[in-house]
């Protein structure tokens, strides 16, 4: 019988990041906390803010603190009516959600029915001290997780862009020598659409990122990757239009060489011998492609002299 191993674990840094994030935050709300239940509230806000963009992470601590804002004031106002707290609690509940169903805000509503419950069901406490404590603690968490994800190893996938614009150039080249094998069968170039795809959602991470003690080198890199995307959408219509075509013309010895200095073997032993519509069609596009790949290339690698 066939043993199996146990999958291997990883252990991101992104997880090691929020473990420090909720040790550091529970730390500090120990000793400077505003309510009995300190370290959760300091937990949940650090662990809430570690995001792998800053937009991420602001957003999250956004969210944080208007549910904790819009728990503790419901509350307050539902504990200085006099009614019982299951009631007040079912009608905080449904406040609460029909508040953001009105605004439109598209974070979830548990955080602040979770505030609004622990306030309304503590009996023997002025809540709007302990409301006052419990946003207090949340904003230690938010505070130490804030600091430890932008600072302490921020997150950054420029390598990971690299690694995609290799990847295209070695899927372009191989769609190059599908295209010219001499079969006449014409490459999807689908693959190579979901790479850029691909591409376009890691630069938007990049983008929302911010290395604070590196904006400079990151807007300068930023903006060398931008030029690396757009030439990389470029290079993929030319490609389309090679991929619709009914069949492939004949390449130019001009193409033909820089086919071969590229590294790519070429089958297709048509010699031009007469320039026809379909071969000034299939030979344009073939070297605006091979241009495009060129620049490409050289725009990452002017991309890493920054990084």
């Amino acid at each position: 019988m066939e043993r199996r191993g146990l999958k291997k674990v990883h252990i991101g840094l992104r997880t090691s990041k929020t473990a420090l994030a909720i040790i550091v935050s529970m730390l500090i709300a120990d000793q400077f906390g505003g309510t009995g239940d300190k370290l959760i509230f300091a937990m949940l806000g650090a662990m809430s803010v570690v995001e792998p963009t800053f937009r991420d992470s602001v957003t999250a601590c956004l969210s944080q603190i208007i549910g904790v804002c819009t728990g503790a004031l419901i509350s307050i106002l539902l504990t200085a009516l006099p009614i019982g707290a299951l009631t007040a609690v079912g009608i905080g509940v449904i406040g609460i959600i029909v508040l953001y169903n009105g605004f439109r805000i598209k974070i979830s509503p548990s955080l602040p029915c979770f505030i609004m419950v622990l306030i309304c069901t503590s009996s023997g406490v002025d809540p709007i001290l302990y409301a006052l404590g419990r946003i207090w603690d949340t904003a230690i968490g938010l505070g130490v997780g804030m600091a430890i994800n932008m600072l302490v190893f921020p997150y950054d996938n420029s390598r990971q862009i690299r690694s995609t614009i290799e990847s295209l150039d070695q899927d372009l080249i191989a769609f190059l020598e599908d295209l010219f094998d001499g079969d006449m069968r014409l490459p999807d170039p689908e693959a190579l659409t979901r790479k850029i795809a691909s591409l376009q959602a890691q630069m938007s991470v990049f983008a929302n990122q911010r290395l604070l003690l590196h904006l400079r080198r990151q807007r300068q890199q930023l903006a060398r990757l931008r030029t690396c995307d757009r030439r990389a959408k470029e290079l993929v219509a030319h490609l389309a239009v090679l991929g619709h075509m009914e069949a492939p013309g004949r390449l130019s010895p001009e193409n033909r060489r820089r086919l071969a200095a590229c590294g790519a073997e070429i089958r297709d032993a048509r010699a031009l011998d007469s320039v026809m519509e379909l071969d000034v069609v299939t030979n344009f596009h073939v070297g605006q492609i091979l241009t495009l790949r060129r620049e490409l290339l050289e725009h990452l690698k002017n991309a890493d002299a920054v990084s």
